[in-house]
């Protein structure tokens, strides 16, 4: 994927963290954070439970403001932007506990997703315009094509309650994907499933890269992460340690002795990460 690229020719990044920290209280939970995500491809960000890595999410989609620090995407400043607002300007996410209309079908809950950008307005609603009924039929078929995309086009019109653990959370990447984002933030996505869902949602994940969505996430299972991940950023006491390609992170000495562990780099501490993790 290629970069965009100002008109001196230099490459600039999709995402930039410049100097962001964050306290609560007396706690700090990142300290001085500096990362660039550039478009395309997939990073990873890794890091005990409590080094900040859902708190760096939060501040990106304005669920927390930083203590201190800058958070640009694209060419806009994030600073007092609203969730809503971040959204508009093509960041989606998925979090670490599934949020999901359980009564729901997964067809509407993916089109939950996608009426954010409708066009129609409240009367065209009222009175069944053709305004409203052309879009609701292309939300329609934007709903079945992603759901399609997570092999779960066979199942649109059932409950999401009735789902297995894994199809709800490949559910919720569909509802995610549905505000047409340049940028996908995922949260944990296989936290809680077996090998087998967590093979297939990284099959999913891969494809979905493969279709020029920029994908940042935090994760745990360090098989999912190495194996998807172009670059990834370790996080420790609310600082990067280090940043690599997956074959660089796995050797590194410090990221080792913070993380990995010395028995075997491809284990993961177990265990959800609270708000601050």
């Amino acid at each position: 994927m290629g970069r965009h690229r100002t008109a001196a020719g230099v490459s600039t990044p999709l995402l930039r963290l410049d100097g962001l920290s964050r306290h609560f209280g007396g706690l700090m939970v990142l300290q001085d954070v500096n990362l660039e995500i550039p478009r395309g491809g997939i990073f990873g960000l890794i890091g005990p439970n409590g080094a900040g890595k859902t708190t760096v999410f939060n501040l990106i989609t304005g669920l927390l403001a930083p203590t201190s620090g800058r958070i640009e995407f694209e060419h806009h400043s994030l600073s007092g932007c609203s969730p809503h607002r971040i959204t508009r300007l093509g960041i989606a996410r998925t979090f670490q506990n599934i949020r999901l209309f359980r009564e729901m079908s997964l067809l509407e809950n993916v089109m939950v997703g996608l009426h954010a950008k409708l066009g129609y307005r409240t009367h065209d609603l009222i009175l069944a315009t053709g305004h409203f009924r052309r879009d609701e039929r292309a939300a329609r078929e934007r709903a079945r094509e992603l759901l399609s995309w997570v092999r779960l086009d066979h199942k649109l019109s059932d409950r999401a309650d009735n789902l297995s653990y894994g199809d709800q959370r490949k559910l919720e990447l569909a509802r995610a994907l549905a505000s047409n984002p340049k940028l996908l933030l995922l949260d944990e996505p296989v936290a809680g499933m077996n090998s087998g869902e967590k093979d297939a949602l990284m099959s999913d994940v891969r494809r979905i890269s493969e279709r020029g969505y920029t994908i940042f996430m935090i994760e745990h299972d360090m098989r999912f992460v190495m194996g998807l991940c172009q670059d990834i950023a370790v996080l420790n006491f609310g600082r990067i340690i280090a940043r690599g390609a997956p074959d660089a992170i796995r050797v590194n000495a410090e990221v080792i002795e913070a993380y990995l562990g010395r028995e075997d780099d491809d284990a993961a501490p177990d265990g959800a990460p609270g708000a601050a993790a």
